[in-house]
């Protein structure tokens, strides 16, 4: 399983106690090379693949920051027959188990440092897995778990895309024809997962977002203010420069694709499976971060908020009461609002859409350190404070 991992540029605790934070991609079958070079790396690509240029808003400031290409099969991560590659969550969490435990037994003084698993999009069904995985298997295993966090992500995938419809249409992008028909492809998936027809309810739901692509006319769903769609094409081409591949470690006669449309396939069964339960299981016992672009109309707010209300968690009726608080930031300007009670964090983050980091480099970097950290919205202040207006 291939991995770029970068040290804290300047920690403010000793490395052996500085936080690691794991970014995984989605997909299914995308690789994390994509949040690293595009996202959230200390080095982005912003104009053309051979110029790199420093980004300000790397979430190695403070932290350790690791990039797993995953599963196996993914970007530089060889599989080693097709039968190697995950077809489902459970075996995705082995994987990334086994693979994270290697990392911190390869890195001395990494055994005791806190680890945050993030990732956006598919990896709303991966974080979940593996945090899972950890906190109900390996409690005391070598992973210090200390939170997860999902931007933009695929993780109750029937409660999601049941919001498509009245989002759009509320939005002003469709009509209420358009409305009743794009309602109708949400049913006919809805449908096919009750009959656990589950590939064809991944292809229906394809289609529906097809239809809404065609509806809209956007450039792409991902982003309703982009006029092209995000150019993470060029991290392709610099993955396949020759310098690129010698300096990551990586063999010249490895072919670097974006997404693997074998991995795609494989895990195409799981797509519409929901692992709900396992933010559930987490959220009761550990730090849970959930994070969207507010332009993001794919796998955005307005879906996430609903599978949120539907939790089977004990602290849910003083989240869904907590104050939602306006985030500005260092400038004064709006960068989002804040939602926490207990172990859930639930953030929106203005003027970005899917890749969060990219749109708002900045601001996702200061999320992510306050929540790790638990300081400004995230403090506990703001819990007691939120606790006396909700009485």
């Amino acid at each position: 399983m291939f991995h770029a991992y970068y040290e804290a540029q300047k920690p403010t605790t000793p490395l052996t106690d500085t936080p690691l934070l794991i970014w995984l991609q989605g997909g299914p079958g995308c690789s994390s090379m994509i949040g690293n070079f595009y996202e959230l790396g200390p080095w982005r690509i912003v104009s053309r693949a051979t110029k790199l240029e420093p980004n300000p808003g790397a979430w190695n400031r403070i932290f350790g920051l690791l990039f797993l290409d995953n599963p196996i099969g993914v970007g530089f991560s060889i599989a080693a027959s097709k039968q190697d590659i995950p077809q489902n969550q459970r075996q995705v969490a082995e994987q990334l188990y086994a693979a994270l435990v290697e990392f911190i037994e390869q890195n001395p003084g990494f055994e005791h440092r806190p680890v945050y698993i993030t990732g956006e999009s598919y990896a709303g069904k991966y974080v979940p897995a593996i945090g899972y995985y950890i906190l109900k298997e390996k409690p005391n295993g070598k992973v210090n778990l200390k939170g997860l966090a999902i931007g933009n992500g695929l993780t109750d995938p029937v409660t999601q895309i049941r919001t498509h419809a009245v989002n759009v249409y509320y939005s002003g992008l469709v009509n209420a024809k358009q409305r009743e028909a794009l309602e109708k492809a949400q049913e006919i998936s809805i449908s096919l997962v009750k009959a656990r027809k589950w590939r064809e309810a991944a292809d229906a739901r394809l289609e529906l977002l097809t239809l809404l692509g065609n509806m809209t006319g956007l450039a792409t769903l991902y982003n309703t203010a982009r006029m092209i769609p995000y150019r993470t094409d060029l991290v392709v081409d610099l993955m396949n420069q020759r310098e690129a591949k010698r300096v990551l470690g990586v063999s010249e006669t490895m072919r670097f694709e974006e997404c693997s449309d074998e991995v795609r396939d494989i895990l195409w069964g799981d797509l519409m499976k929901s692992v709900k339960f396992m933010v559930e299981y987490a959220v009761e016992r550990t730090n849970v971060l959930l994070y969207q672009g507010m332009l993001d109309l794919r796998v955005g707010l307005v879906s996430t908020e609903e599978w949120m209300k539907t939790m089977n968690w004990s602290g849910l009726g003083m989240f869904l009461s907590a104050e939602r608080r306006v985030w500005k930031d260092g400038d004064g300007d709006l960068a989002g609002y804040v939602q926490r009670w207990g172990n859930l964090s639930h953030v929106a983050v203005s003027g970005a859409g899917h890749l969060v980091p990219t749109d708002k480099a900045v601001n996702s970097r200061d999320m992510i350190e306050a929540w790790v950290l638990g300081k400004g919205l995230f403090s506990g202040e703001d819990v007691r404070q939120t606790l006396t207006a909700s009485y």
